[in-house]
C-alpha cells in the first residue's frame, strides 16, 4: 500500500493529464453554480471545493508549466517565429481584430435595419470604421519587411487618424444616446466578470505593445498599436454599463448616468486627441520629408 506521504504527493502533484481535465471541469461547474444554481446546492459546493483544489494544483505546478512552455518555445518553429517576429504578431492581431470587427459590424447593422434603431446603427458605424482601419493597415503592413517607405507609411498613418476622427463622432453619438436613455449592455454577473478580465487584459497588452513598438520607428506599426489601444479604451465604456446593469442598485440610476457620461466623455476626448495627433504628426513628417527630398 502507498504511504500517506505518497498519497499526499499524488494529490498535490497529480499527472498532467488529470490536471488538464480538472481545469475545464472546474470552470464548467463554476459556471453552472453561478448561472443556473445561484450558488446553492450540493453541486455548487462541490464546484467550489474542486475549483479550490484545482487552483492549489495550478500553483504547485506553475514551475513545471513554465519549463514546459519554455521547452515548446525553443523547439516549435512556428511559436519561435511568432515570438521573434514583431510584424507577424501585428498581422495576427490585425487579422483577428478585423474578423471580430466585421462580424460585429454585420450583426449590429442587421439589428439596426430590422429594428430601425439609432443605437444599433451607431454601433454598426463604429465597428465598420474600426474594421476599415484594420483592413487598410493589414493591407499595407505586409510591405514592412520590404524597403522602408516612410512617405507611404505616414500617408496611411494620417488616413487612419482621419478614420479615428470619424469614429470619435460616432462614439459621441453612442455616448449621448447611452446617457440620455440611461441604458447599456445587460449581462449576467459571471459574464460581466469575464468582460472585465478581457477589458483590463486587452488594455494592459495594448499599452505594453504601444510602448514596445515605438523603438521600431514604423508609422504603420504605431498606427496599428494606437488603434488597438483605442478599441480597448471603448471596452471600458462597455464594461462600465455592464457592471452597472449587473451589480448596480435600483436607486443608482442618477449615479449611473453621471458615471457613464464622464467615462464616455473621457473616451471621446481620448479618441479626438489621438486622431488629431496622428493627423498633425503625419502632416508634419510629410512636409519635412518633402523639404529633405528637394
Amino acid at each position: 500500500m502507498k504511504s500517506t506521504k505518497q498519497i499526499l504527493r499524488t494529490l498535490v502533484f497529480p499527472p498532467i493529464a488529470l490536471f488538464l481535465l480538472l481545469v475545464p471541469l472546474s470552470c464548467a461547474l463554476l459556471v453552472y453554480a453561478f448561472v443556473f444554481a445561484d450558488g446553492k446546492g450540493i453541486l455548487s459546493y462541490f464546484a467550489y471545493s474542486l475549483s479550490t483544489y484545482t487552483l492549489t494544483v495550478l500553483c504547485t505546478k506553475t514551475p513545471c508549466l513554465i519549463r514546459f512552455f519554455q521547452k515548446i518555445q525553443k523547439e516549435n518553429h512556428y511559436i519561435k517565429r511568432y515570438l521573434q517576429d514583431e510584424v507577424l504578431r501585428i498581422k495576427t492581431s490585425l487579422y483577428s481584430g478585423l474578423f471580430v470587427s466585421s462580424v460585429y459590424a454585420i450583426f449590429q447593422l442587421g439589428l439596426g435595419c430590422y429594428h430601425r434603431s439609432l443605437w444599433y446603427s451607431a454601433l454598426a458605424a463604429y465597428y465598420i470604421l474600426l474594421a476599415l482601419v484594420r483592413f487598410f493597415l493589414l493591407r499595407d503592413v505586409k510591405s514592412l519587411s520590404e524597403k522602408k517607405d516612410l512617405v507611404a507609411e505616414y500617408k496611411r498613418y494620417r488616413f487612419c487618424g482621419i478614420l479615428l476622427l470619424a469614429m470619435h463622432l460616432v462614439l459621441a453619438v453612442i455616448v449621448a444616446y447611452i446617457t440620455r436613455q440611461n441604458r447599456g449592455l445587460s449581462h449576467h454577473p459571471v459574464t460581466t466578470i469575464a468582460i472585465a478580465t478581457y477589458t483590463f487584459g486587452a488594455l494592459t497588452m495594448a499599452i505594453i505593445t504601444l510602448v514596445k513598438y515605438r523603438k521600431y520607428q514604423h508609422p504603420l506599426l504605431s498606427a496599428a498599436t494606437i488603434t488597438r489601444l483605442a478599441a480597448a479604451s471603448v471596452s471600458l465604456l462597455t464594461l462600465e454599463t455592464a457592471m452597472f446593469s449587473a451589480f448596480g442598485a435600483e436607486n443608482s440610476e442618477r449615479l449611473r448616468q453621471i458615471m457613464t457620461a464622464a467615462t464616455g466623455t473621457c473616451i471621446c476626448l481620448f479618441f479626438l486627441l489621438i486622431a488629431l495627433y496622428m493627423i498633425l504628426h503625419a502632416t508634419k513628417q510629410l512636409k519635412y520629408n518633402q523639404i529633405q527630398s528637394r
